[in-house]
Parts: C-alpha cells; sequence; structure tokens
C-alpha cells in the first residue's frame, strides 16, 4: 500500500488525542460543542474572560522570551502568545517561514528543518499542486515540532529587481501570486495549524523598510498589490494577516484604518485577526482602533503598545471594550476555525520523515529551475564529456540561500556560514549560509566513473580559464546573495565574478553558466556562453537537483516569475529609494560596537522617514516593460525546455465569464512539461496574465488547455462607485509562452458588470 506523505487536517483531527479540555463536560465549557460555530465558541469564552487574559492574548513575545521563562521549552520560535488554560485555550507558537520551518540564530540549538528552494523558485514551476505539497511539508514539520502558527505566505508584489528579499515572494505577477501564496498556505493548513498571509501591504524594499512611505493611489494599489492579498485570501482563507513594516500614503500599515478596517475587515469580509511584523507597531490607540488585533514580538517595539497601556485605554474608553472583545474574538475564532483548541500541536517533538520530505524539496527545485539559454543543444550534457570542470560559488560544497528571518538550517547541515557583510542592525543574526549539497559531488555521482569532475574556486581568474581550457565543458556557478533588512544596489553578480565567467567563455565556447540568485541579475556575458540555467536559491537538495537538469534526467520546465531586465536603467527606480539617507546612518554607526541581542535593537538603522514613489502605478514587472517600450533581457514567464511546444485551434467563449481554450502540443522527441499563457488587454493596453497551467506531455502528445478568466483581472476600480467595472465590448487575447509571445490572438467579447469590491 502506497505511504502516505502528509497527514490531512481531517486525519489529525480523528488521531489527536491530546487537548487541554477535551474531557470536560459542555455543561462546564460550552464552546467545547463542535456543533457549535467558531464565533459561536469564541462568544462563549469571551463572556468567560478577565481583562487581563483579554490583554494578554493581544500581545506575544519573541521566542527567546520563552526560553528565558522555561529552559526546558523545545518550541523556542519566532514568537509566543499565552491562551487561556483555565478555559482550555492553548498557547500559540509562532514559527518562521515560508521556506521551511525556520531554526537560525540561537533559537534552538542543534535542530534541524527541510529547506525549500525559495520562493521565486517555487513560483517558476507554475505548479500551484508543487507549492501545495511544499506548504504541506512545511505544516507537517511545524506541527510535529510543536507549532501551531506559520509565519509563512509571503505574497508582496516583486515591483523592483534589487529588492533584498525579492526570494522570499512570489512574482511580479498578481494572479501568479495570487496562485501560488493560496496554495502553499493550504497545505500548511491542512495541517491543523494557522498560516499568515503577508506582508500586508506594499512592503516592496528593505532599505529604510521600518521608515519609509509607500506611495500608491487607491485604484492603482487595489489593482495589483491589494487584488494579489485579495485573491489569495479568498481561494485558501488564511488564519492571520501580517500587516508589514512600513507606511502605506501616510499611515503605518499596522495602523491604517483604510488598510485594515476599511479594506481587509469591510470590503474583503476577513474574518482572522491581524498581527503586526515583530517591532512594526508604533501606538496603542491608533493601531488598536484602525484594526490591529495583535502586537506580536513586542520586544522589538519601543514598548509594549498592547500590554499595558492597552488596559488603560480600554478603562479609559480610548479603545472600546467592543474593539478589544473584537480582537480576542478573531484569534479565537480563528484558533477554534483550525483546529487548535479541539487537536493542539503536541507538547513533545513527534518523529519526522526527513527522507520523504527532503524528495518534496528536489522535487520543486528540479521544476522550478529555468532554462534561459541553450545554445546547440549544449545541454544535456553528452555522455562525450568526459572532462567537466566546475568553476565558482562554493560549488564544491553547497548551494546558496538567503538570509533573514526565512533561514532554515537544514537536514544535510550547512557546508559554509560566512558573516553578513557592511554590518547592520541584524549583522549579529544573518549569515551567508550555504547547504550542504555539493553539485560538485552530485555531478560526479552523475557522470560516472569514466568522467574527471573537478572544481576551482574561481578567485585565480588566470587558472580558472586554462581549466576551462583543458575541459570538455566549463560550469561557471554564479551567486548572488540577498537577504532581509538590506536590497542590492545594482544587478550584476557580485566581485569579479562577470570578469570570471567573460575568461572561461573566451577559454572554452561550451560554458555553461548556473545561476544561484535571490531575484535577476544582469549578463554582459550572455552572448558569450552556451547555456544559463537559472537555479535560484535551489535548497537542500539543490546540488542533486541541477545535476538531474544539467544531464537531463529531468527536462527542465521552469518559468519566469520576475523580468529580468537587460541593464538596471530599464526598472521603474534604478536607484533604491532612500540609499543615501541608509548609506548615511551606517557610516554614523560605523564606531559603535555590533548589537547582537535582537530584543534591544533599532530596527530603523538610525534612518529617518522617507517616501517612494510608485509612478508605475498598477503596471508593475513586465507590464511596465510593455508601457516603456523596453526590451528585457529575459521577459516574465519565459523559459526553454529540451523539447518545443506549439499551440493551435483557439476557441474563444464570450459573455459576463470569459473562457479560453487551446491545444498545447509536444512537438520534439522528449517528454517534458509546458506552461502557456493565457494574455488579456483590457482597454486595449498593457497585456496582463490571466491564466496558466503546467502541462506534462509525452512526445508528440496533445493536450486541450481551458482558462477561465478572474473577472476583476480585467477590470478597472472605480474609486467613485467603490467596486470594480468592466467595460462592455472586445478584450484582445493572446496565447503565448512568456508575457513577449502572442502564438495565438484572438478577441474576447465581454458583457458589462460592476462587481463589489
Amino acid at each position: 500500500m502506497k505511504r502516505l506523505l502528509f497527514a490531512s487536517a481531517a486525519a489529525i483531527a480523528l488521531l489527536s488525542t491530546a487537548g487541554c479540555s477535551t474531557s470536560s463536560s459542555a455543561d462546564e465549557r460550552p464552546w467545547m460543542n463542535t456543533s457549535l460555530s467558531p464565533d459561536q465558541r469564541a462568544d462563549l469564552v469571551i463572556k468567560e474572560m478577565t481583562l487581563d487574559e483579554k490583554i494578554a492574548m493581544v500581545n506575544g513575545t519573541m521566542g527567546m522570551a520563552l526560553r528565558k521563562e522555561n529552559p526546558d521549552e523545545k518550541r523556542i520560535g519566532a514568537g509566543h502568545v499565552p491562551g487561556v488554560q483555565r478555559l482550555g485555550i492553548p498557547d500559540l507558537y509562532e514559527t518562521d517561514a515560508s521556506l521551511g520551518v525556520s531554526n537560525g540564530g540561537e533559537m534552538r540549538k542543534g535542530d534541524v528543518a527541510t529547506a525549500l528552494p525559495g520562493s521565486l523558485m517555487t513560483a517558476s514551476t507554475f505548479d500551484p499542486a508543487i507549492a501545495e505539497e511544499g506548504g504541506k511539508m512545511i505544516g507537517s514539520e511545524a506541527r510535529a515540532k510543536g507549532f501551531n502558527v506559520q509565519l509563512a505566505g509571503g505574497a508582496n508584489l516583486v515591483r523592483d529587481p534589487w529588492n533584498g528579499r525579492d526570494f522570499e515572494y512570489l512574482s511580479e505577477d498578481v494572479l501568479l501570486t495570487a496562485e501560488m501564496a493560496a496554495a502553499s498556505i493550504n497545505g500548511i493548513q491542512s495541517n491543523g495549524i494557522v498560516s499568515t498571509i503577508k506582508h500586508y501591504v506594499l512592503n516592496a524594499q528593505e532599505s529604510g523598510r521600518n521608515v519609509l512611505d509607500a506611495k500608491l493611489g487607491e485604484a492603482a494599489l487595489r489593482e495589483s498589490d491589494l487584488l494579489a492579498f485579495q485573491l489569495a485570501i479568498e481561494k485558501s482563507h488564511p488564519g492571520s494577516v501580517m500587516c508589514g513594516y512600513n507606511q502605506v500614503n501616510g499611515h503605518y500599515a499596522c495602523e491604517s484604518d483604510f488598510l485594515l478596517n476599511e479594506v481587509l475587515k469591510q470590503d474583503w469580509g476577513y474574518t482572522g485577526w491581524v498581527m503586526s511584523d515583530w517591532g512594526a507597531v508604533h501606538s496603542t490607540v491608533k493601531a488598536a482602533n484602525a484594526g490591529l488585533d495583535q502586537e506580536s514580538g513586542q520586544e522589538l517595539d519601543k514598548e509594549v503598545y498592547f500590554g499595558a497601556p492597552l488596559k488603560k485605554a480600554v478603562e479609559d474608553g480610548a479603545v472600546p471594550m467592543a474593539r478589544l472583545d473584537n480582537m480576542v474574538h478573531r484569534i479565537i475564532r480563528t484558533m477554534f476555525e483550525h483546529g487548535l483548541v479541539d487537536h493542539p500541536a503536541p507538547e513533545k517533538p513527534e518523529k519526522i520523515d526527513y527522507d520523504a520530505h527532503a524528495k518534496v524539496a528536489q522535487k520543486t527545485a528540479e521544476a522550478g529551475m529555468v532554462l534561459l539559454k541553450n545554445d546547440n543543444d549544449l545541454l544535456p550534457l553528452a555522455s562525450s564529456a568526459k572532462k567537466i570542470v566546475l568553476i565558482g560559488s562554493h560549488a564544491d560544497v553547497g548551494v546558496l540561500s538567503g538570509g533573514g528571518s526565512s533561514q532554515v538550517r537544514s537536514v544535510g547541515g550547512d557546508a559554509l556560514q560566512l558573516p553578513m557583510p557592511d554590518g547592520g542592525p541584524l549583522s549579529g543574526f544573518i549569515k551567508i549560509t550555504y547547504h550542504a549539497s555539493s553539485p560538485l559531488q552530485a555531478i560526479k555521482a552523475r557522470a560516472g566513473a569514466g568522467a574527471e569532475v573537478s572544481y576551482v574556486d574561481g578567485t585565480d581568474i588566470e587558472a580558472a580559464a586554462k581549466a576551462a581550457k583543458d575541459a570538455d565543458i566549463a560550469i561557471v556557478f554564479g551567486s548572488e546573495w540577498r537577504t532581509e533588512a538590506q536590497d542590492v544596489e545594482n544587478l550584476n553578480l557580485p566581485g569579479d565574478q562577470d570578469k570570471l565567467i567573460e575568461a572561461v567563455s573566451a577559454a572554452n565556447d561550451k560554458t555553461v553558466v548556473v545561476l544561484e540568485t535571490g531575484g535577476p541579475v544582469v549578463m554582459p556575458w550572455q552572448n558569450n556562453v552556451g547555456a544559463i540555467l537559472e537555479a535560484w536559491y535551489p535548497g537542500q537538495k539543490g546540488g542533486e537537483a541541477i545535476a538531474a537538469v544539467l544531464f537531463g534526467d529531468v527536462n527542465p520546465s521552469g518559468h519566469l516569475p520576475v523580468t529580468f531586465p537587460a541593464a538596471l536603467s530599464q526598472a521603474p527606480r534604478p536607484q533604491i529609494p532612500g540609499i543615501d539617507l541608509v548609506h548615511k546612518a551606517k557610516e554614523d554607526a560605523k564606531n559603535k560596537p555590533a548589537n547582537t541581542d535582537l530584543s534591544t535593537v533599532d530596527l530603523t538603522g538610525g534612518v529617518p522617514p522617507f517616501p517612494v514613489e510608485y509612478r508605475e502605478g498598477a503596471d508593475v514587472g513586465y507590464r511596465w516593460y510593455q508601457k516603456k517600450g523596453f526590451t528585457p533581457l529575459y521577459p516574465f514567464g519565459y523559459g526553454l525546455s529540451y523539447t518545443s511546444f506549439a499551440y493551435s485551434d483557439l476557441k474563444i467563449t464570450d459573455g459576463e465569464n470569459p473562457s479560453i481554450s487551446f491545444k498545447v502540443t509536444n512537438t520534439g522527441k522528449r517528454a517534458g512539461a509546458d506552461v502557456p499563457q493565457v494574455y488579456a488587454a483590457p482597454d486595449n493596453e498593457m497585456r496582463r496574465l490571466v491564466g496558466f497551467q503546467r502541462v506534462m506531455l509525452e512526445p508528440g502528445e496533445s493536450k486541450v488547455v481551458t482558462v477561465s478568466i478572474e473577472p476583476r483581472l480585467i477590470a478597472d476600480y472605480d474609486t467613485g462607485k467603490r467596486g470594480w467595472v468592466i467595460k462592455q465590448g472586445g478584450l484582445p487575447i493572446t496565447v503565448g509562452h512568456h508575457a513577449g509571445d502572442a502564438s495565438l490572438t484572438g478577441v474576447a467579447e465581454v458583457s458589462a458588470r460592476t462587481l463589489k469590491p
């Protein structure tokens, strides 16, 4: 009988015998009656709670505080919120993040978890099923370790190619982001735990993230970043929304009445709770009345705003008791809805099948690698390649991962860990880490005993070029490290890597470049190399996945979820807004000792507030390039294969809910997966992705793909009417291999409609 990899939420409910209150009678604790709705149960609990118990549920400490309270506690994660034990309401144990159960820093020494690839790589699969499988894996490990809240679900649009946190997000496109975020959240929450969606909203850069004011009009915001969150929330119902550090149009995201009350809770009808990012709270009365339900990581705030100050504000009437009750209600009803009360996470760690989970990580990496160039079918590597040299980026020992709160200490361990360059307020916490998955060893194993596979570190460019000249194939690994808390100031590979690739490709015309990057990079050497494989941050089985794709055991099928500009000058903001202020603050702090105590760190880094104007509006990513007439290096949705695909037989159904169908045929000689993409151009303006589907085909095989259009993707948001307006008339449709392709074209006749916000 085939062994199941993950337990469903229903299975967890049936198998769980732990429960802090299941033995209590319905008369003693009527809220334990599972026939009641989560809202009814929460109302019954709140009637029994004291004011102090309510206040305790709306502020949480960092994980290190839990360790101080209980040195034997194993569930040391990002945060902890006490429950109400006398009423059977368990504590909230929170852990980062979207790439695995984060265990960085000194929180859980000796602990390991499965490290998925970066989110950009997951999104490159264009396959929600893969995202959901990864989410199930993360959620199952979090639950087994005793956590019941996963701080995952990064859904910010990639507006700038230099954002240090791009690798944690999914794409520059509304639909792709929404579909992949929702799938991951659904996977996590299938384990009977809560996932957040974050960082709400317009949290699009790391430089000065704690002070910057993101400026964007309501209509454009509704049609872009907010719509990505809205669709993802509708498809996955995450238990919590995490508001970000930044300001939006003059108000901090965690105290914006417009974002939290008007949009999220009123227009969208969101029933979960809003938690702050760690250190993102700046007030008591304004934040509480604006819709923030829980202060998280309170040690990073200037004071515990939702502690004693909130209690006083409630007693004085500045924050109504009804508002505090609503804050607590949202938390407790969500705990009931997701099974945290009836079937709590185990108090002691449970066994985890790390071998099975490693396969999930490798499958994601293999499906997410993007083949950008393959002149003369240089790849897959032929059996005649007997002398192969690998060059650069520590490819002898491991693969790169991104830095920050998402960092996972992987099962295989760290092959290498280097200090964060340039200092900064989080330099004691963030490290440059390589997972111990060696491309060199994986390629040696795959090439076989008859091949000579060697490694050169690339620091001596002349020696690297000589080694390449003597080889049948030269594989240069180019790496670019990104992290939470800082952005990259240019898109070139750091150091002398561009010069290294130029020298190696001049010495050997069979040069392959494997990129391990956290976002787009420019490639001045692109025309001189034979093949380019974007491997992103490929996770703890990245070395094995790279080898499988290079040798053709896996046919690459990844497609770019972000545009790669030809030059940084093509980006909406070629220079990082506020970067001069960041540099000055760093210079001022040079003579100060590094602060490794996160509980006392100044998250602003001494940077004063500044505005960031998002003048591209809703035309994010590939739509910006279309609008400006720029030809990027590689467009959104681009990706090659070892086979080829053709599209035909376009059929369009008109009306209120138009749909598009067409035939996809594998016209090559290898089995492979394709991602046909459907774009629409409302008002004959910039195309927008309205549908996609990953299709696996044998040689010569055809399948019909049908895509239904989400109406808000072809609508304008009308602030006067407070709703979405779809105009009557012809809607140009294209079907292509990427955003710049139009293999099939047609027109859908669309009926006029107005939709609620």
